[in-house]
């Protein structure tokens, strides 16, 4: 069941920053400084390598996400969600900020890649505590 619950969450991360870049694509092109094709996408596209790597990427947070659980006792939906917002909150939003403060770039892509990252754990939380 541990290894449904990963794929589990895994995807739902995945989905959830489909949708959620989705909607922020035009702000976070602006604050990455990525260029864009007349058409407002990023120029040259995206290579399908980049979406199987955030997949397998994804696995290995909600992999490493399911084993702390264990370890811990989290197993009700509302534990689920707290320890999966504060992984994103408290371990990957300050990695990012960390990283694109000595790479000098704007906090507005901080703020982006951060609410991700604390939606995605958020929910990869609750799906881990839930399965």
């Amino acid at each position: 069941m541990e290894l449904l619950s990963v794929f589990a969450a895994a995807a739902a991360a995945f989905v959830l920053g489909a949708l959620y870049y989705m909607v922020l694509a035009n702000p976070w092109m602006d604050a990455a400084k990525i260029p864009k094709d007349s058409d407002g996408k990023p120029e040259g596209g995206q290579s399908p390598t980049v979406f199987v790597a955030a997949f397998v990427l994804q696995l290995v947070v909600a992999g490493m996400m399911r084993h702390v659980f264990s370890l811990s006792g989290i197993e009700t939906p509302g534990a689920g969600v707290i320890a999966g917002m504060g992984v994103g909150l408290f371990f990957i939003s300050p990695w990012i900020a960390l990283n694109n403060m000595y790479g000098m770039r704007p906090l507005k892509l901080t703020l982006i890649d951060s609410g991700y990252a604390t939606i995605a754990c958020t929910a990869m939380g609750l799906i881990l505590a839930v399965l």
